[in-house]
C-alpha cells in the first residue's frame, strides 16, 4: 500500500499531514508506530488524518494519532498545519473552516501573513471533566510525584493538561517528572505535563512532556492550557506571548466561559510517498 503524505510542523512539533478524503487509508497502531520510526519510516510527534465531515455543516474531520499508534483528541500546532495542508492541497478555498475532532468543533483561519489563528473552544476547567480524580474542584491541587510533592492546575482544551509553574525551564525536571505525570494514577486517561515559567503577565516560556510522544519541540494545547492556568492563578493577563523551544505562539484568553484563542506559525517540510 503506498500513501502520499506531507511531513510538517509548528513550532518543531512535527507531524505527518494524510489525506483520507482522496486516498484509502488503513491505519493500524502497527502501521502507524512503522511511519512515525526516525530511523526506518518517516517519523513524526503525531499524524495527521484529514476526513470527511460527519456533519454538512462542518469542512473537515481531523484525527490525531500519536508515534506509539495511540489515537488522541486534540493538537493545536497539529491544527495549524492541518488548515495550511488542506490549502495548499486545495481540498479548500475558505480561509475559515470549520473542523471536527473527537472534542468537538475547532476554527481555524488562515491569515494573509501566513500566520494560522485556531478557535481553540472553551477549557474545561472541572477535575472530573478532565478527568481527574480530586475531592472538588480547585485553581491547584497537591501532587505527589515521586519524593516530591508539586501543585498542578488542572485544564483541558480537549485534551487533559496539568500544568505546573518552574522557576527555571531550563532545570526544571521535565523527563523525569513529565514521565510520572503522565502516568500518575489520579489521571485515567494520562495526561500532558506542562512546565511553565512565568516571565512577565504577558509572556511565559514553557516546556510540554506530551502524553504518548514524551517532550515535543512545542505544543499548542499546551500553550493555551497554560495561559488559562496561569490567568486563573492570578499571575498572567489575557493576552500571553507563549516561548517553547520550537518557537512563540500568541495566546488569547477572556477568562470563564469564553474560547482560547491560538496564533501562530505552520511550515510544509516536504511531500512524499511511502509504501506502508
Amino acid at each position: 500500500m503506498k500513501l502520499k503524505f506531507s511531513k510538517m510542523h509548528g513550532l518543531g512539533n512535527d507531524f505527518v499531514v494524510v489525506d483520507g478524503i482522496r486516498q484509502t487509508v488503513g491505519l493500524t497502531p502497527e502501521r502507524l508506530r512503522q511511519i512515525g520510526d526516525r530511523h526506518l519510516g518517516i517519523g513524526f510527534d503525531q499524524l495527521l488524518l484529514v476526513e470527511a465531515p460527519h456533519a454538512a455543516e462542518n469542512d473537515f474531520r481531523y484525527r490525531i494519532f500519536n508515534n506509539d499508534g495511540s489515537e488522541v483528541e486534540q493538537c493545536g500546532n497539529g491544527a495549524r498545519c492541518f488548515v495550511k495542508f488542506v490549502t495548499e492541497q486545495k481540498l479548500t478555498n475558505k480561509r475559515a473552516i470549520r473542523v471536527e475532532t473527537a472534542k468537538g468543533v475547532i476554527v481555524p483561519e488562515y491569515h494573509a501573513n501566513g500566520l494560522i489563528s485556531v478557535d481553540m473552544g472553551v477549557p474545561r476547567l472541572k477535575s472530573l471533566e478532565i478527568p481527574f480524580i480530586a475531592d472538588g474542584d480547585a485553581i491547584t491541587h497537591p501532587l505527589s510525584v515521586g519524593d516530591d510533592s508539586i501543585d498542578v492546575t488542572v485544564v483541558s482544551m480537549g485534551n487533559p493538561h496539568a500544568v505546573c509553574v518552574v522557576n527555571n525551564i531550563d532545570t526544571a525536571p521535565v523527563a523525569k517528572h513529565g514521565a510520572l505525570i503522565e502516568s500518575h494514577a489520579r489521571f485515567p486517561e494520562k495526561v500532558n505535563a506542562d512546565f511553565m515559567q512565568i516571565v512577565n503577565r504577558g509572556e511565559i516560556r514553557l516546556r510540554v512532556y506530551e502524553r504518548g510522544a514524551g517532550e515535543t519541540m512545542a505544543c499548542g494545547t499546551g500553550a493555551c492550557a497554560a495561559v488559562v492556568a496561569g490567568i486563573q492563578r492570578g499571575q498572567l493577563d489575557s493576552r500571553v506571548l507563549v516561548h517553547t523551544r520550537g518557537g512563540d505562539l500568541n495566546i488569547e484568553w477572556a477568562g470563564a466561559g469564553h474560547p482560547v484563542r491560538m496564533t501562530g506559525p505552520a511550515v510544509t517540510v516536504f511531500t512524499g510517498e511511502i509504501e506502508i
